[in-house]
């Protein structure tokens, strides 16, 4: 952490920028005010009415099933494809206005057959809506360093508007170091302490949202989900995911239970849910049981089983058992098809405010 606020506090200091962060999030967020609004929801109070105290519970109302229940498979092919069309056209507009197009850096390391099938949509994703995209990929014994010095390349790159580490690292590595060394401004993931801590606080804005947060909330939001007051479960607390969604979760103020690894009887907590967000990385973990009737179920997970049928040799199956929870839910996304689409989309729609920022920073 010390090493990423004396890198940020250096760059900012060698562009000659306001004296505080805080105000380069006050300049982003007065030119992105509308869309900041609807991902991170409305700012109301927490004023009960009538009070908890008085309040009565009828138990006369027994629930009310649909017994003929048919679930519709929320499809996040189709739902990427509108937000990727609006960003093409953002791309075009900042090219007529600017000159400039924005641009995406990843850096990739090591062989993880699912994050080099993430890296090829992602750069694939950039090619369609006409982002500019980089690469950087090294092996699996590469040091520290060398990571670092791809960031530090990329980070005084002025063509360069977003930089993206594809996660996970390998495991000698210390992740929040490397992370902490991308500019605040380029941090497209919205992995940045800064970027979580005011998603966390409410009246604050963060420059980003995490790409994969975002697309659960964009996903709930275009389908017509309602979230205030209903019960959501989000399984897995995880920084890239489960985290940043229970935060975004409870900025449209539903009610977040978090399951992890260690909790006691997960299965009970989450058949209460109303919204079932999972994002534990576990093949078929959530079976039927773990739902209750008319759930809306967000499968998050991308596991890859072997396949030797499969083009890459593998195929993707969620956290979440398909064919048992269709038997309950009211909405689902399937895997693959759902989240990932629309996940890479957010990447891109932060590319692009990323690429605003740095087009009409006044330094």
């Amino acid at each position: 952490m010390r090493g990423a606020m004396v890198f940020t506090s250096s760059l900012l200091k060698r562009r000659k920028a306001p004296s505080s962060i805080s105000s380069i999030a006050s300049l982003f967020s007065n030119q992105c005010e509308k869309n900041s609004n609807y991902i991170l929801g409305p700012d109301l109070p927490d004023i009960w009415d009538p009070p908890i105290s008085v309040r009565t519970v009828s138990s006369s109302v027994a629930p009310q099933f649909n017994h003929d229940l048919k679930p519709t498979i929320i499809d996040g092919i189709s739902i990427a494809q509108q937000i990727r069309s609006e960003i093409s056209q953002q791309v075009l507009s900042l090219k007529t206005t600017y000159g400039k197009v924005p641009g995406l850096a990843v850096i990739l390391v090591g062989q993880k057959r699912d994050s080099q099938s993430y890296v090829r949509n992602k750069i694939k994703a950039c090619n369609e809506v006409g982002i500019r995209s980089l690469m950087a990929q090294l092996p699996d014994s590469c040091s520290e360093n060398e990571i670092l010095e791809s960031i530090s390349r990329f980070n005084q790159d002025p063509s360069v508007h977003g930089i993206l580490v594809q996660l996970p690292l390998p495991r000698h590595m210390d992740e929040e170091r490397i992370l902490g060394a991308i500019s605040l401004q380029k941090d497209v993931d919205g992995f940045h302490p800064l970027n979580v801590g005011n998603l966390a606080l409410r009246g604050r804005t963060p420059l980003y949202v995490p790409c994969a947060a975002k697309a659960c909330l964009e996903i709930l939001l275009r389908s017509g989900i309602d979230l205030m007051g209903k019960h959501a479960v989000v399984i897995g607390r995880s920084k890239v995911v489960g985290l940043p969604t229970s935060l975004l979760l409870q900025r449209h103020h539903a009610t977040v239970s978090i399951v992890h690894a260690f909790t006691e009887k997960p299965e009970e907590i989450t058949s209460r849910g109303d919204i079932v967000i999972s994002a534990a990385g576990v093949a078929n973990l959530v079976r039927r049981n773990w739902l209750k009737r008319g759930v809306v179920v967000i499968d998050v997970g991308t596991n890859p089983i072997e396949d030797s049928e499969a083009e890459y040799g593998y195929r993707l199956t969620g956290d979440v058992h398909f064919e048992e929870a269709m038997e309950v839910a009211s909405a689902i996304t399937p895997v693959p098809g759902g989240v990932g689409p629309v996940t890479i989309s957010m990447l891109l729609a932060n590319t692009i405010d990323a690429a605003k920022l740095a087009f009409r920073s006044p330094f």
